[in-house]
This record gives C-alpha cells, sequence and structure tokens, in this order.
C-alpha cells in the first residue's frame, strides 16, 4: 500500500506539499491591541451553547493586529520569509464555560494560505483580508516604542476597509489587556459530505500558549472606527465606549488544545 505524508492537505509521499508542518508552531510577533465595549447583546450572539457571557464586562472587545513570523520547530522558515511572515486582525470577546472565563476569537482575517489552514486545525473562524501596521523602528521616520509613538493600523477584505485604528502611547503598562488573557474556547466544525446529516465534526476545544514571553507592555488611547461592508459583520461589534490601547512584542509556542465537548454546539 501507498503511505502519503504530510500534517495537512495536500498528502503526499514525501510530505513536502503540506500547507503547514505539525506542531509545535513557533510565533514571534508585534501586537497592536484596542479594547472597547459594546452591545452585550451583540457578543452573546456570536456564542453557540453551550458558551455564555462572562459575568464581568460582558460586552468587552479587544480588536488586535499582528505582524507575525513563525515557524516549525526546525525555524527552517525563517530563512525563506515567504513562508513565515504573514498578518492578522481578530475580533476577541470573553466568553463562559462551566464557570470558568475564556476568551474567544469571533472574526479574524489573515494574508496567507498557510495561517488559513492553521486556523482551521485550532477552530480559529479564518477568512482572507488585507492588513496593515505601522512597524516601529529605532532609526529614520518610524516610531520609537516610547510615550507618544503613534502607530496606524487596517483592515479590509473583498476590497472593503472593515477597520483602521491610530493608537499613540502613553507609557508602560503591567498589562497588554484583559479581554484575551485567557486560554480560547473555540469550535471546530466540519459539515458532513452528505445532506442534511448535519456536522461532521463539531468539538468545543480550549487551547492557547504552550510557552509565552513578551517584551514590556505599554498603554496608550485609540481613534477607531469600525465600517460597514456586504459579507462582513464586525461593525454590529459596534463601539459603545473606548477602554485602552495597547502595543507589545511577544513570542509564543501552539502545541495543541484539549477537548472540552462534542457534539452541542448548536450551529447549523
Amino acid at each position: 500500500m501507498n503511505t502519503v505524508r504530510g500534517f495537512f492537505s495536500p498528502k503526499t509521499a514525501s510530505g513536502a506539499s503540506s500547507l503547514v508542518p505539525s506542531p509545535p508552531w513557533r510565533y514571534s510577533g508585534d501586537l497592536l491591541t484596542v479594547e472597547y465595549r459594546t452591545d452585550p447583546a451583540r457578543v452573546r450572539e456570536l456564542l453557540p451553547e453551550p458558551l455564555e457571557l462572562a459575568d464581568e464586562d460582558p460586552g468587552a472587545v479587544a480588536l488586535i493586529w499582528a505582524d507575525w513570523q513563525s515557524c516549525s520547530a526546525s525555524g527552517e522558515e525563517l530563512l525563506d520569509p515567504v513562508l513565515s511572515q504573514y498578518k492578522e486582525a481578530f475580533a476577541v470577546v470573553r466568553c463562559k464555560y462551566r464557570g470558568e472565563t475564556y476568551s474567544r476569537c469571533v472574526y479574524i482575517w489573515v494574508d496567507k494560505d498557510f495561517a488559513i489552514a492553521r486556523g482551521l486545525h485550532q477552530g480559529y473562524p479564518k477568512k482572507l483580508g488585507s492588513i496593515h501596521q505601522t512597524r516601529p523602528h529605532p532609526y529614520g521616520p518610524a516610531p520609537r516604542i516610547e510615550a507618544g509613538a503613534r502607530f496606524g493600523a487596517t483592515l479590509a477584505a473583498a476590497d472593503r476597509r472593515l477597520a483602521q485604528t491610530v493608537v499613540t502611547l502613553r507609557g508602560p503598562s503591567e498589562t497588554n489587556g484583559f479581554v484575551n488573557a485567557h486560554p480560547m474556547a473555540h469550535h471546530r466544525w466540519l459539515p458532513s459530505i452528505e445532506k442534511g446529516k448535519g456536522l461532521a465534526l463539531d468539538e468545543l476545544i480550549e487551547s492557547g500558549a504552550a510557552s509565552f514571553e513578551a517584551g514590556q507592555a505599554w498603554r496608550g488611547d485609540a481613534e477607531l472606527e469600525l465600517f460597514e461592508a456586504p459579507t462582513e459583520e464586525l461593525a454590529r461589534l459596534e463601539i459603545r465606549e473606548p477602554i485602552a490601547a495597547y502595543y507589545r512584542q511577544v513570542g509564543v509556542v501552539w502545541d495543541g488544545g484539549r477537548l472540552l465537548e462534542s457534539g452541542s454546539s448548536g450551529a447549523e
């Protein structure tokens, strides 16, 4: 019998064509986070059973831009940057499951196919988008990471701008915000190939960083705008009240998750 290899499709005799390698996946990135409050009912409508609203600050949202370099355990992708560099923007809320508070990514856009494939495995609802953010640099006109520095970021998908922000740093912070500070509670869904048979895969999973390191977090203020689009619903998480903005450089390793339960999401 022929054996085909590869963590993800396409699987071949050698496995070299697989869109993503086997975990662990390692990341180095610059994160720009904007937290605000929306109508808790808009968060609730994005939480399938058995998830519930968080007890505290249930309308809190984090909109995060990230400029990543990523690689497998060998690190070889870093020497072929087209295979390691990508950008993303994602919206995170908090929820409750069996009395525990979790973070949950409800919308996310990336600009590379391998990032979408990883998201399918991890339960992130990834779509293609156009994401840009100001990069810091110690020389020239780029902002330094210091009080008064200003960073811009934009998100677009299907030729429509969905969000834009300008963040002004004010000073060092003990945290990088609170909305995205918990393990993630995500669903992994795959419809059955047979009509009317529902979901072939229906899992509620918990995942988070296997290891994490980070530089000094900085807190600031943000001017944030969301825009309507015919095939996107980010703007439904309307801005009711700003909380704060943050900038931080991080290093993360992801190496799998944990099944919480299966077959009870209520997804259609």
